[in-house]
């Protein structure tokens, strides 16, 4: 059985469907504002928005105890907030890091759509960037 079968049947479909909608447009814009990052204009709206994507995906997960998501989603936020305080742009590694997270969430949205279960977490991601330019 997968994600989307255990989500069906513990949650109201509405609630799902609506995490499904909101996750795919969340997934769908976190590399543009990532690439945003490296700009100096763009990097104060983007890691703001970023880190709002991450605290959403780590709320909506955490109520459809999916703690992978979760675990994963409230990890990056923390490295947000860190970012949040340091002037732009980000270092090549750490946006080489965050790209990779994207591709992680992508990847649990397909899992999601096919109703797999949710891909292992890359061991790789949980190295933190140096976040020093």
């Amino acid at each position: 059985m997968g994600v989307r079968s255990d989500l069906d049947e513990n949650f109201d479909f509405e609630i799902i469907d609506e995490f499904l909608d909101h996750y795919s447009m969340m997934v769908e814009s976190m590399e543009v504002m990532i690439i945003d990052l490296s700009k100096p204009n763009m990097y104060e709206r983007s890691v703001n928005e970023l880190f709002r994507v991450f605290h959403n995906i780590k709320s909506a997960s955490g109520y459809l105890e999916i703690v992978s998501m979760n675990k994963l989603a409230t990890f990056v936020e923390d490295e947000l907030e860190i970012l949040r305080k340091q002037k732009p742009p980000v270092s090549d590694e750490t946006t080489n890091w965050l790209l990779n997270i994207s591709d992680m969430f992508a990847l649990w949205q397909d899992d999601l759509k096919q109703n797999n279960e949710l891909s292992k977490i890359k061991y790789s991601l949980l190295k933190i960037p140096d976040l020093e330019q």
